[in-house]
């Protein structure tokens, strides 16, 4: 009998709708918004703008009206100037088919296997933006998820993750660190005009979507390091994590968990040196 996996219910928030159907919810959720978050190696710049302030005449008295909100603050911007010279984009909604092209040439025969070819860029910015939350719509997931069924151990009454269970993980974190981060960085620079347009319907016109990618990388490394046995339980049709502290985690921190230690460990690494790459630029 398949074994049904943890709880994760579906966000229907009014994103977009995709062509294919909805999708179950596992590790390929955590690889698409990482794939998405590899950014500006070669072209980006961590600058921090201080906003101006205009010189006041010593003789000038303060004055009582009030004064315009300030424009929100970009904490890490894309340098558009320092793009290399490139064709014009495509338009979000025909941009499938130049990311397919792009993605498969950085991963090869595997493109087919992890990837849903449809809506990428709206995707990759949902399931980026979900990561944090409680729950991710499953409709916003751009990666297949693992084929074989989530397993568990431990007699009756005393079920726990199944200690082999993060095997299921072993193919997409192999994808991950194999990747070349040079030529994501390129990728994602030269469409990320694209990302913060989805972004920006997405619900977020005066949000930075590379800021949200730092915050969502940052909520991702803060994920606990869980040793030994994980107890579950099941109220319903599927598990949840026993331990309260657990079971409260955000959706990506439970995915972390549920990885394993050590997949766990080797994504984190990999998006500590994300985030290395994003913040200094090379």
């Amino acid at each position: 009998m398949k074994t049904p996996d943890l709880q994760i219910a579906a966000d229907d928030r009014p994103l977009f709708r995709p062509a294919k159907p909805p999708m179950r919810w596992g590790f390929p959720l955590l690889l698409g918004a990482l794939i998405a978050a590899a950014g500006v190696i070669y072209y980006l710049w961590h600058l921090r703008v201080e906003p101006q302030q205009p010189a006041v005449p010593a003789a000038a008295k303060p004055s009582l009206a009030p004064q315009p909100s300030a424009e929100p603050r970009i904490e890490h911007p894309i340098e558009a100037a320092a793009a290399p010279v490139a064709p014009p984009l495509p338009a979000l909604a025909e941009s499938d088919p130049s990311l397919q092209d792009a993605l498969a040439a950085l991963f090869g025969s595997i493109f087919d296997q992890f990837f849903y070819p449809q809506d990428i860029v709206r995707h990759f910015v949902a399931a980026i933006d979900n990561l944090p939350r409680k729950t991710v719509a499953q409709r916003v997931i751009p990666i297949k998820p693992a084929t074989s069924a989530f397993r568990t151990s431990g007699p009756e009454g005393s079920t726990i993750v199944g200690a082999d269970n993060a095997a299921r993980y072993g193919p997409y974190v192999r994808a991950l660190e194999a990747v070349d981060s040079a030529k994501l960085v390129a990728l994602y620079v030269r469409f990320y005009p694209l990302f913060q347009q989805a972004y920006a319907e997405l619900g977020y016109p005066s949000r930075y979507f590379n800021d949200r990618l730092f915050e969502v990388i940052d909520h991702l490394l803060a994920t606990p390091d869980v040793r030994g046995p994980i107890a579950l339980v099941q109220p319903k049709v599927l598990y949840e994590y026993a331990d309260p502290a657990l079971q409260d985690l955000s959706a990506g921190q439970k995915m972390l968990v549920r990885m394993g230690p050590e997949n766990e460990a080797k994504v984190k690494a990999k998006l500590r040196e994300l985030k290395k790459a994003l913040s200094r630029g090379l």
